[in-house]
């Protein structure tokens, strides 16, 4: 019979979208429907979205924790021999109530559940079909091809589901000649151009501390997986959504193509400078270095203040913010002999009196316990199935009317392939 999906805002309807599932009968459910009834699940702005996710590790796993966190029903499917190989990853912690587990899979599997299903088993690939055809989304990060070669590819299964958007995370893409590549963020941070501006200048070119690649492409697949979920709801069609990690990599890169675009020059390392900028960079106090941001002509006579140079602020070679940045070695050879000569915390303070953008270079210790951090609520207490307590880094933006937690642990493997079957498929 018919469902008709209603989006759901603070527990209310709102006639966002119509459109119709044609599903078995034992399929039409409350909790279905309206999963905010659940006392378990939050009235989020996804709730009632179904995601079927193959993924593994950091890419595909944490575009479909986006949509988890945000209420989607997300369903990771998992090889019996292990599960996703993160589950495997240090640190591997104890807990009172069972096997140890990983924090680094918990940390991008919270609020998912968990069913095990070998992909080379007709029967279970058959089971699978049968749940895509009431899932809104797919999400996978498999080498292109594979899983159409196990009958699980976008084709086969938006053809037994037309509104079904079928997102797909790879390193270069689903055609051309890396399609078939594998890649893991380091490989990609080093195609894409982004290494070659990371690091000190004059120095071997070395990765960001944070793998951007995995997760700058799942924040742009989980975007574009919501813009195409929006078209089916209106339209009744699907799509394919084609997520490459070197394009995504490339798209954040705007400042650094477009000054190859307007000059020809290939940007280079500056180590915590900026291209455009100065002073807007790394500095170091009598004891501890900092960074600050004096990012216009304002800005910059308040650094000159602040060190007791005010005639800088008139020199010829500083006069501009183009100037600035252009002779900003030397600019940095001048005020830095002045910032030594006093503590960090010393020179923090003046320029937070003076409006300055500033900040002490925390370790993650230290910006986890800043009080910024703790105002915005950002860490959160989470379970593992071990039973072990230990926290995590919440949904970072704040949406009114909804509030993100930890709705369901990182799921044990395995764990809900029966809870999963019989609510999707009434089976």
């Amino acid at each position: 019979m018919p469902i008709v999906g209603w989006y759901r805002w603070q527990g209310r309807p709102a006639a966002a979208f119509h459109y119709t599932r044609w599903l078995p009968e034992p399929v039409l459910r409350e909790s279905a429907l309206n999963p905010s009834s659940d006392a378990d699940l939050p009235a989020g702005p996804l709730a009632g979205l179904r995601v079927l996710e193959f993924g593994q590790i950091a890419a595909g796993p944490f575009c479909a924790m986006l949509l988890a966190d945000l209420g989607a029903d997300v369903v990771k499917v998992e090889k019996p021999d292990g599960g996703d190989d993160m589950r495997r990853w240090p640190p591997l912690v104890d807990g009172p109530s069972g096997e140890r587990y990983s924090e680094n899979f918990a940390s991008v599997n919270r609020n998912k559940r968990s069913l095990v299903a070998d992909l080379k088993d007709a029967a279970a690939v058959g089971r699978l079909q049968r749940l895509a055809e009431v899932a809104d989304v797919i999400v996978e990060n498999f080498r292109p091809g594979v899983l159409a070669r196990l009958g699980l590819g976008a084709e086969t299964l938006r053809a037994r589901n037309p509104r079904l958007v079928y997102t797909s995370v790879t390193g270069y893409g689903q055609t051309g000649p890396a399609a078939g590549r594998g890649a893991f963020d380091v490989t990609i941070q080093a195609v894409s151009g982004l290494m070659s501006v990371t690091g000190e200048p004059g120095r071997e070119a070395v990765k960001a501390g944070v793998p951007v690649g995995d997760f700058v492409a799942g924040l742009y697949a989980a975007y574009a997986t919501l813009a195409a979920v929006m078209t089916a709801r209106a339209t009744g069609q699907g799509a394919h959504v084609d997520c490459a990690m070197m394009g995504a990599l490339l798209g954040i890169a705007q400042l650094q193509t477009s000054e190859f675009f307007g000059t020809g020059r290939i940007p280079q390392p500056l180590g915590s400078a900026h291209p455009r900028n100065a002073p807007y960079r790394g500095f170091r106090g009598s004891d501890e270095p900092f960074v600050i941001a004096a990012g216009n002509d304002r800005l910059w006579r308040e650094v000159c203040e602040a060190v007791g140079r005010p005639e800088l602020a008139a020199d010829p070679r500083f006069v501009t913010q183009e100037l600035r940045a252009r002779n900003q070695d030397g600019l940095f050879d001048l005020l830095q002999p002045v910032f030594a000569t006093r503590p960090a915390a010393h020179w923090l303070a003046e320029f937070e009196r003076r409006g300055v953008p500033f900040a002490p270079i925390n370790n993650y210790e230290q910006a986890l316990a800043d009080p910024q951090v703790e105002h915005l609520g950002l860490v959160h207490s989470m379970s593992l199935p071990n039973g072990r307590e230990t926290r995590t880094v919440g949904f970072p933006v704040l949406i009114g009317g909804f509030d993100f937690r930890v709705y369901r642990q990182p799921p044990a493997l395995g764990a809900h392939g029966a809870e999963v079957m019989d609510e999707w498929l009434g089976a």
